[in-house]
């Protein structure tokens, strides 16, 4: 076999066969297969489509580029994954409370693609915090505290580490195919029991519309449980930032706001909808509704924060940072509220112009070398719906330098849309799949 047949192979839009899927990927891994051959690769993968079958058999093979990791616990391992979209840090709230149910969860994410955050970025925008941990200091925190969020090692789904870095700058993201088997890939080898992925729709998608949307959430759902995880799957909207802030010391600020101080916010609600799937498909819980609502009580009470204050310690965070965070996370030089010229209310937002403003200012890449920000960003983004007089504020720019500012503020104005009367809000949550 050699790379050039397998991706002239996949030009005449015939689907490479699972020994030439396992062969490409061990030479993604090994190093046998070039950058420039891997682009092609992935294009080629995006202007076809590998079908059921290839698709699972890219997964796999993908999966089984390195190690698959191997539990001894007493209690069920499992996951949650997002699809990407902006101000979404529910990881860093649903872990912990995952954590205090009982549950064991070893979160292997990923860092920033195209114009959304990554999960990863946000963790290391704690001083001290470090994502890139062994397998053996994987395992003690996880047996531990019960619940890691880190970045996959070299010996985890390499042949995805390579590839997820050259789609971010090769546009080939949005790939059906090569979501799911970068997706599942990293998930498949940390061997959950269960797995829940949380599938966005919407403006600040790569999924726009229902459909595109439903046939991720089925392909990822399907291929999943073919291998063995129990998966649901959930279509949740993004239409709007999740969170207020986008941004990754501005979204953990978010997240620490909601832990403190027990109010509900569209964080919270979905971080308890995604747990419930999760507790009812690994037994924890006896209906999906009983999981949600124990997920609620854990982030309001606190104990989901001090879960998280455990977990951030155990990476090398501050060990007082619950008690502490404003502190400690860092702060933008250039910090300017952008207000509106006139009067009306929140009609859209350009979910994925949000995004790619705050690449601009530093907080997200555009190559690969690219060296993050953390203390830029957006934050107090205005609510779809929301009635807005002339001269209150849309958003706050978090910036580096007054020009990156002024730039952003452009792109800002651009994406979010006044109108005359208030536009149907979309509900939070879409669908359900798989539960």
């Amino acid at each position: 076999m050699d790379a050039r047949s397998i991706i002239a192979k996949l030009r005449r839009h015939d689907v490479p066969d699972a020994a030439e899927l396992s062969w490409f990927a061990q030479g993604l891994a090994d190093g046998g297969v070039s950058d420039a051959q891997a682009g092609a690769f992935a294009m080629a993968v995006c202007m076809g489509a590998l079908g059921a079958e290839g698709r699972a058999a890219l997964t796999l093979a993908m999966r089984d580029s390195g190690d698959v990791l191997s539990w001894d616990l007493d209690g069920p391992v499992i996951d949650k994954h997002s699809t990407g979209g902006v101000g979404d840090c529910v990881s860093l709230m649903l872990a912990p409370a995952l954590a205090e149910c009982g549950a064991y969860v070893p979160m292997i994410s990923g860092r920033g693609l195209g114009h959304t955050g990554g999960t990863l970025d946000k963790m290391e925008a704690i001083p001290g915090v470090t994502t890139q941990v062994g397998q053996e200091r994987l395992a003690d925190i996880v047996s531990n505290v019960g619940a890691a969020i880190v970045g996959a090692t070299a010996q985890i789904a390499p042949a995805d580490k390579r590839l997820y870095a050259i789609r971010d700058v090769t546009a080939t993201v949005e790939s059906l195919d090569l979501i799911t088997a970068s997706i599942l890939s990293k998930k498949l080898a940390a061997s959950p029991d269960a797995l829940v992925l949380d599938v966005k729709v919407g403006s600040g998608a790569f999924m726009k519309t229902p459909d595109e949307a439903r046939a991720l959430a089925t392909a990822l759902a399907d291929t999943a449980n073919a291998a063995g995880c129990r998966t649901s799957a959930v279509i949740t909207d993004m239409n709007q930032p999740l969170a207020s802030s986008l941004g990754n010391a501005l979204e953990v600020a978010e997240i620490m706001r909601a832990l403190t101080s027990g109010e509900v916010s569209l964080l919270s609600e979905l971080s308890s909808a995604l747990g419930g799937v999760l507790l009812k498909d690994a037994g924890l819980s006896a209906s999906v509704e009983e999981g949600t609502a124990t997920i609620a009580e854990i982030i309001r009470d606190g104990r989901a924060a001090n879960r998280f204050g455990r977990m951030i310690a155990s990476v090398g965070g501050p060990v007082q940072f619950v008690d502490n965070w404003a502190r400690f996370l860092p702060e933008a030089n250039v910090i300017q509220e952008v207000t509106a010229r006139e009067t009306g209310y929140v009609a859209t937002i350009d979910g994925e112009a949000l995004g790619l403003a705050v690449v601009a200012l530093g907080g997200g890449r555009q190559v690969e070398s690219d060296e993050i920000d953390p203390a830029v960003g957006l934050s107090d983004v205005v609510r779809l719906g929301a009635k807005v007089n002339k001269g209150e504020p849309l958003a706050v720019i978090h910036a580096s330098r007054e020009d990156a500012a002024r730039l952003a503020e452009a792109a800002l104005r651009q994406a979010i849309t006044l109108g005359d009367t208030a536009p149907e809000v979309p509900p939070l949550i879409h669908e359900r799949i798989g539960t």
